[in-house]
This record gives C-alpha cells, sequence and structure tokens, in this order.
C-alpha cells in the first residue's frame, strides 16, 4: 500500500522520534518471514521495549538524519526490519537474535551503538550485555565484596586467636564482689 505525503511525513517523524531517544539499531533482512514469526517477534518486542517497525529504507535515511545512527544511511539496501532498543542497549540484539534461531530467513544486516556503524556479527555482541536487572545484581555483587572479605578476615583472625571461645568463657569467670 502507497503511503501519501503525510503518511510518509508521520512515519519518518515517528521514527526519528525513537532514534533519538533509542540505545541501539539493529537492521535485519526479513524477506520470506511469515506472518506469524512476525507477530510473535512484534509481541515479544513491545515487551522486552523494542520499537520494530518495517519502513522504506528512504523513510528510515529521513528519519535517522541528526542521530547518532545516521551512520547507517548508505548501508540501507533491501527490505529491512528495524529494530531499535529503547530500554537497555542489548534488547534489540537479543531479540533479533533469538528469532534468527528459529528462522534462517532472518540475518542481521547493520548493528548500530553509541554512532558506530557495526558489522552485523556484533549482534552476538551485543545480544550478550546484561540486562538491567543483571548489570544491577554484578553491581551489588562487587560492591558487596570487600564487606564479605573483611568478614571473613575479621573471623580468620578471632579463630586463630581463641576469640570466639575466650568471649564465651569471660563471663563465667568473673566472681560477684
Amino acid at each position: 500500500m502507497a503511503l501519501n505525503l503525510s503518511q510518509k511525513q508521520e512515519v519518518v517523524a515517528e521514527l526519528a522520534e525513537v532514534a533519538a531517544k533509542a540505545h541501539s539499531l539493529v537492521a535485519a533482512e526479513y524477506a520470506g518471514t511469515t506472518v506469524e514469526q512476525m507477530t510473535a517477534m512484534r509481541k515479544k518486542a513491545r515487551e522486552s521495549g523494542v520499537f520494530l517497525k518495517v519502513v522504506k529504507n528512504t523513510l528510515a535515511s529521513r528519519a535517522v538524519a541528526g542521530t547518532e545512527f545516521e551512520v547507517v544511511k548508505d548501508a540501507l539496501t533491501g527490505p529491512l526490519l528495524y529494530a531499535f532498543s529503547t530500554e537497555e542497549p542489548g534488547a534489540a540484539g537479543r531479540l533479533i537474535k533469538e528469532f534468527a534461531k528459529g528462522n534462517d530467513k532472518l540475518k542481521a544486516k547493520i548493528v548500530s551503538v553509541e554512532g558506530k556503524l557495526l558489522p552485523a556479527a556484533h549482534v552476538d555482541v551485543l545480544a550478550s550485555l546484561p540486562t538491567r536487572e543483571q548489570a544491577l545484581a554484578m553491581l551489588a555483587r562487587v560492591l558487596a565484596e570487600p564487606a564479605t572479605m573483611f568478614a571473613r578476615v575479621v573471623k580468620a583472625v578471632a579463630d586463630k586467636q581463641g576469640g570466639g571461645e575466650v568471649a564465651a568463657e569471660a563471663p563465667a569467670e568473673v566472681e560477684p564482689a
């Protein structure tokens, strides 16, 4: 279905707004993907904070102009599915990688993060980035480790000096006056 000028402007404006806020972009070739697969992918994208859209490359090129994804303009060829990670950088990579396992026709073609155009093989690297919850858990472990090590050292010193047994016996030896 052909779009008129106002519809094209709406699509470009919507895509430009998403691109301005997105953390990463994965563009994938989707030719041969079934409607059921695309529907499942769109559902999973909504759940994981990924903006998924199929648009003409000329419209996508206009939309990313002036954003950090402008570097992909020259690589936009063929029918492409655009996946923008809006909540965490690795979400689009995980989505495309997950659905590419079950569909050999879905192939990542472009990966862009922080204003850099990366080869399609970097979708694996992007997909391996931790989620926000995983990153916070790793940070908590790193922050808790010095306190844990200090507690272990104090306990080891107390055990070596017999501090735990002496403290328990000391009140029993005191005679009332």
